[in-house]
């Protein structure tokens, strides 16, 4: 639930939150959110030659980047924006490489409490829809 302070999550303000609560190298991912419920959000990591490696493939700290922030989120869409929040835990496993098509970035709250949140994020393939990427996180609720 959003605290009364907090204005209504839209994905117009997921968006801005964006612009708003990231590092300029964060916000050069071009993230964008696409969709989001109730502890969930998913964002596109468009395709980009300045985030891939050898034979194009998206390199390995643009999807881990695209998780945390994901999460962060997520974590809005549950607990309002006005939380103050940190990274504790980032578990990351690569399942095969992803080249050619953007990324489709799905984190959700696994569980909140009242001084932590633990989530999942699954990216995949944005066209074909393959699992490429899962992690599984902590945040410390400040």
């Amino acid at each position: 639930m959003t605290p009364a302070s907090s204005p209504p999550v839209s994905v117009e303000s997921l968006q801005g939150l964006l612009a708003a609560w990231f590092a300029p190298w964060v916000q050069a991912l071009g993230l964008q959110v696409e969709s989001f419920a109730d502890g969930e959000v998913t964002l596109r990591l468009p395709q980009s030659d300045q985030l891939s490696r050898v034979g194009g493939m998206l390199c390995g700290q643009a999807m881990m980047s695209a998780a945390d922030t994901a999460m962060v989120l997520a974590i809005v869409t549950q607990l309002g924006d006005q939380r103050p929040m940190t990274t504790v835990q980032l578990n990351t496993s690569f399942l095969k490489p992803l080249a050619g098509q953007d990324a489709r970035i799905t984190a959700r709250v696994v569980r909140a409490g009242k001084n932590l949140v633990f989530g999942e994020i699954d990216i995949t393939g944005a066209t074909d829809g393959r699992s490429v990427c899962r992690a599984s996180t902590t945040y410390a609720l400040l």
